[in-house]
């Protein structure tokens, strides 16, 4: 492999055991034995990056904090909800854009470049996988480092946005208080209250980030389109992801009806768990590096 070796960060990575000899033999026997393999991963491989997930034991966002993500509708409805949203991703942006991809993306870079992945497809919105340089790659949920307008389409980078919120804000500032796993932070609501959101320069229409909040939906062509790799595919692979979400769930419930061989990398339970060829319980960092 020509994987770098980078310190995980284990802050927001339950807590587990060293892989098994027997288990990584078995992986490595799955991964053996297929030609082309169809990976989906989750906020699990990114945690070892430093990103928090939603639903890890102890560690998650869910286990910490009464927080919980924005939806889709109260983005698109309410102007105080748009304006909570972006002070707080206006804040939090420089740490989380700067996050580096961990040795789990590296291995799967690898395994493209060695032809032995065949699709790679990704929940997180955070960009590591393409840091990484994945090409052979659908972010089924979109990415943060993508804004589009709601009314015209046109589409710019968060960086770009990063520079019109600063001239826009400039003597606003704000303390943050933790960091959540999209990339927003905790603000108060009187810290909030005079941040200014910049309006489409196009059209003056609605900017929003390139990602599927929940209760929206991920776009049918882009379902059609994963379809049509996982039909291409032998065998499937599950990494740091409960699947506990439909829209990734929906692809596994699709490989056991072609009857494909599926393994899960994930500590804790997963939604797969009863139909899984092979469950293993590692981090994803510890575990795929020990795979050739």
């Amino acid at each position: 492999h020509s994987v770098s070796r980078t310190s995980p960060n284990l802050a927001f990575v339950p807590a587990c055991l060293p892989p098994d000899p027997v288990e990584v033999e078995e992986l490595q026997r799955f991964v053996s034995n297929s030609k082309r393999l169809f990976v989906m991963t989750g906020a699990g491989i990114s945690t070892e990056s430093g990103i928090p997930d939603y639903r890890s034991e102890g560690v998650g966002l869910y286990a910490r904090t009464d927080r919980r993500p924005i939806q889709h509708a109260e983005f698109v409805r309410s102007a105080s909800a748009r304006q909570r949203y972006w002070a707080r991703n206006f804040v939090g942006w420089p740490q989380f854009s700067s996050h580096q991809p961990n040795t789990a993306h590296l291995v799967l870079r690898d395994w493209e470049k060695l032809g032995k992945l065949h699709w790679l497809v990704t929940q997180n919105v955070d960009a590591l996988h393409t840091k990484a340089g994945s090409q052979r790659l659908t972010e089924l949920h979109g990415c943060t480092h993508r804004v589009f307008c709601l009314a015209c389409g046109h589409q710019i980078l968060r960086s770009e946005l990063q520079e019109r919120f600063e001239t826009l804000n400039p003597t606003w500032r704000a303390e943050a208080f933790g960091v959540a796993p999209d990339g927003d932070v905790f603000l108060t609501d009187e810290q909030v209250r005079n941040f200014q959101v910049p309006a489409c320069h196009k059209c003056g229409g609605i900017l929003k980030p390139d990602v599927t909040f929940f209760g929206d939906t991920v776009s049918r062509e882009k379902v059609n389109f994963v379809h049509q790799r996982l039909a291409e595919s032998d065998s499937m692979l599950v990494a740091g992801s409960s699947m506990q979400v439909y829209s990734g769930y929906r692809f596994a419930l699709a490989a056991r009806e072609k009857q494909l061989p599926i393994a899960i990398l994930n500590i804790g339970p997963t939604r797969l768990d009863h139909f899984a060829s092979l469950k293993l319980n590692a981090r994803c960092g510890e575990l795929l590096p020990l795979i050739v």
